[in-house]
């Protein structure tokens, strides 16, 4: 039996009349760029945040990029965010002109370590982005402490974390704004690319709204030199049918994360939950001391693995110039030679779960902490 990493094909068997049925409404009513459907997800998905506003582009990374840009974020600044994330995070923030600061992961919850922000600000300091990785927020409370005690805006990060909560309270809620990939193997995904951004802020919706659609502010005049990053109504009319089935999907990974754990603790290093979070497992990440021995015995079993992420951004090519050591990121610099990613989706059977729990206490050994 084969353990698929990411299984799109069966959940969309599970949902197959449901969007094929919104496929056609779109074709029916050649609504391909923006409109109707655009909107209706749109309202749909700042109700399930919990947002005023959201705002539909063609994907994640541009909504990083529009948010920040709307926030004032630009050429002399420096914006803090975590050594340990996808390098969309960081790149947003070099797209900008803006200089990205990292800071070293936490060693318990992978997250950014926000008892190490305050000493990377600076003068040149004009806002943290934080990271939900892997589903579970990050300590966004003391983060926004520290944000408000400096002046700082905040661009939560949430790319990883559709519908997770912090003390009871929607990730992406906290800050200024937040930003979504709707990536297809997201925990929401689309059936390409498309993200969002979502704000309370009258004013930098109607900003990042101008900005990813040419800089239009009238349908025939430009205020600004814009993007073209808009979200296309296939898209949109794939995800308000994927959105109704999200709480099911997520509570179905939280089941199996559970039973990962629950089998794994002895054999490898789990993640753990913080008590203030809901992690809704986009990604289950375990550590193990013999990574690439590890993945080729599991590869060999039939069951996929992956490395999310390879190496710390502060210490890959793109980012040399900036001179940062490994000795300046003890964790992260640690982790990426251990951290492997397991099958996880919303479909995984009891069976396919045991079968990997078995392969990993059969191939996996215990990191040195």
């Amino acid at each position: 039996m084969r353990v698929p990493f990411v299984d799109l094909k069966t959940q969309y068997q599970t949902i197959k009349p449901e969007i094929d049925q919104a496929l056609a409404d779109v074709l029916g009513n050649c609504a391909f760029i923006g409109g109707k459907y655009a909107a209706a997800f749109e309202k749909d998905f700042a109700g399930y945040i919990g947002s005023k506003h959201c705002v539909g582009v063609a994907n994640g990374t541009d909504a990083l990029h529009a948010a920040m840009r709307g926030l004032g974020i630009g050429p002399g600044d420096e914006v803090i965010t975590a050594a340990n994330t996808f390098f969309a995070t960081a790149e947003a923030i070099s797209h900008t002109g803006a200089v990205p600061v990292f800071v070293d992961n936490d060693p318990v919850y992978y997250n950014i370590d926000v008892e190490k922000i305050e000493a990377a600000i600076t003068p040149k300091t004009k806002a943290i982005a934080p990271v939900h990785l892997y589903g579970q927020p990050c300590e966004i409370d003391k983060v926004m402490a520290i944000a408000e005690k400096h002046g700082l805006k905040v661009c939560e990060d949430t790319a990883q974390s559709h519908g997770a909560k912090w003390q009871g309270k929607t990730a992406g809620t906290f800050g200024d704004c937040a930003c979504y990939s709707f990536y297809p193997g997201k925990n929401l995904g689309a059936y390409g690319d498309a993200g969002c951004m979502v704000t309370d802020s009258d004013e930098l919706r109607e900003w990042v709204s101008n900005f990813c659609n040419h800089g239009r502010h009238d349908h025939l005049l430009h205020g600004m030199v814009g993007v073209n990053s808009r979200m296309d109504g296939f898209q949109a009319a794939v995800l308000s049918v994927k959105l109704r089935h999200l709480e099911t999907w997520t509570e179905a990974r939280i089941a199996a994360a559970s039973r990962y754990t629950d089998g794994l603790r002895e054999v490898c290093a789990v993640p753990e939950v913080n008590a203030d979070a809901r992690h809704v497992f986009h990604l289950y990440v375990i550590r193990v001391a013999n990574r690439d021995e590890f993945r080729k015995n599991m590869q060999e079993a039939g069951i996929p693995t992956g490395v999310h992420y390879l190496k710390a951004l502060p210490l890959i090519a793109a980012y040399e110039d900036l001179g940062y050591r490994p000795e300046q990121f003890p964790v992260a610099s640690k982790y990426q030679d251990e951290i492997v990613s397991l099958p996880m989706h919303g479909d995984l059977t009891s069976e396919q779960i045991d079968l990997v729990i078995e392969n990993v206490r059969n191939f996996a050994q215990m990191p040195e902490d």
